[in-house]
């Protein structure tokens, strides 16, 4: 991969807000349990991303690519939980839900790209 590898600064980007958002609902909104899955699961897509970085080969890759999607998908149900039931704000998930979808098209574009190569 290239050092200027979009989907790993995005999600790195993406795993420090969800950091501090996760601060700010165990401190601010006394939520623990929403917020711990949000934070396992949206500090996740990144790691997966690491590890697909790191694959040992295409196939490894994917795979880790494809949990790194599917933890993206996780983390925006939590995120529209969470507005639901009002601990975050409409603008707040609305910016974090944008960044979500960000990630799953681009991961969902590289991993179109490689079913068309094989």
């Amino acid at each position: 991969m290239k050092e200027d590898n979009i989907i790993q600064s995005k999600s790195y980007a993406f795993a420090v807000r969800i950091v501090k958002v996760y601060q700010y609902l165990s401190s601010e909104k006394k939520e623990f349990v929403l917020s711990k899955q949000l934070l396992r699961c949206g500090t996740s897509i990144g790691a997966n991303v690491e590890e697909a970085i790191g694959g040992q080969s295409s196939k490894d890759f994917f795979a880790k690519l494809t949990i790194a999607y599917k933890e993206a998908r996780e983390t925006h149900y939590w995120i529209r939980l969470l507005k639901d039931t009002h601990f975050l704000s409409l603008e707040q998930s609305e910016s974090l839900l944008n960044d979500v979808t960000e990630i799953l098209k681009i991961i969902g574009s590289i991993q179109k790209t490689i079913r068309n190569k094989s």
